[in-house]
Order: structure tokens, then C-alpha cells, then sequence
């Protein structure tokens, strides 16, 4: 089991990746808030590449930093991958939201968005995983009972033992 600081470090560096995610995001209105803010002309080489590089980026960095754990040997590779296609998934689903709103109400309202949605994908994550760590301390409370008794547990057993 890990010690609490070890447990505090893992989150805290889970809290830095949200927050690159969330920044990596906010650039992608980039290119509107130049636009918007009279840095940029609406036509031009640079604001297409602008608007391309930074639709892009998100996506770079997250494949960059969870690459870059793998290599380093500080996650293994089938858990980079999920976990940065999870990040994909939510920062993909945040950038729709965000342009979504961006068309309704403007781009300064569609970084508020972009982050509450990411916020609630955190949390049915946070929400799953949790469900899943009870299943298996049930599953691991049942082995333990089923090795400390005589005869064998059935749920038939769970249920006298609970009405009585």
C-alpha cells in the first residue's frame, strides 16, 4: 500500500496534467481572441495556421506528456495509452462544447465551458473508479471470509447470517 506522501505526490501530479489540459484547450480560441481583440485580420496565411496549430495542440501535448511518462518507465504503456486517450476524448468533447458556445455567446464565454466539461468527465471518472476499488475490497473481504471459515460461503450464508 502506498505511504500518504507517495498518494499526495500521484495527486498532485495528476492536478498538473489537469491544468496543462486545460491551458493546452484555452489556446485553441487562440486565434479568435486575436482576431476578436484586432492583433489579426479575419484573412491572411497567419490565421490559418493559427486556427490549425492550435485546434492541433491539445492533442500534441497530451500525446507528448503521456509518451514521455512511458518512455521514462514512470507509467506502463497499456495505461499511457488509455489514460491519454481519455484525455483525447475529454479534450475533444471540451472543444465541441466550446465551439458550440463560442457561436452562441462569444469566445470568452467558451473557456468557462471548456473547463466545466472537463470537470465533468473528471468527476464520472472519479465516480467509476471508486465504484470499481468497492467491488474489489468486497471481492477480497469475501476470499478472506470464505478462507477463514470451515464450509464454504454461499450467498445463501450471507443472507441467514444478515437476518438473524
Amino acid at each position: 500500500m502506498k505511504t500518504y506522501r507517495e498518494m499526495v505526490d500521484s495527486y498532485r501530479r495528476r492536478q498538473r496534467d489537469t491544468v496543462v489540459d486545460t491551458l493546452a484547450t484555452g489556446l485553441t480560441y487562440m486565434d479568435e481572441i486575436a482576431v476578436e481583440s484586432g492583433l489579426l485580420e479575419e484573412t491572411g496565411l497567419l490565421t490559418e495556421l493559427t486556427g490549425t496549430v492550435c485546434g492541433a495542440l491539445p492533442f500534441v501535448i497530451i500525446a507528448a506528456t503521456e509518451g514521455t511518462k512511458i518512455i521514462l518507465g514512470r507509467k506502463p504503456s497499456k495505461t499511457g495509452v488509455q489514460d491519454g486517450a481519455f484525455r483525447m476524448a475529454k479534450t475533444g468533447a471540451a472543444i465541441g462544447v466550446g465551439a458550440a458556445v463560442t457561436a452562441a455567446a462569444g469566445f470568452w464565454a467558451a473557456i468557462p465551458a471548456t473547463m466545466g466539461v472537463r470537470a465533468l468527465f473528471d468527476r464520472y471518472k472519479s465516480k467509476a473508479l471508486t465504484n470499481v476499488r468497492v467491488q474489489g475490497r468486497i471481492h477480497r473481504l469475501q476470499e478472506l471470509n470464505a478462507s477463514l471459515r470451515p464450509e464454504p460461503v454461499t450467498d445463501e450464508t450471507y443472507a441467514i447470517a444478515t437476518v438473524e
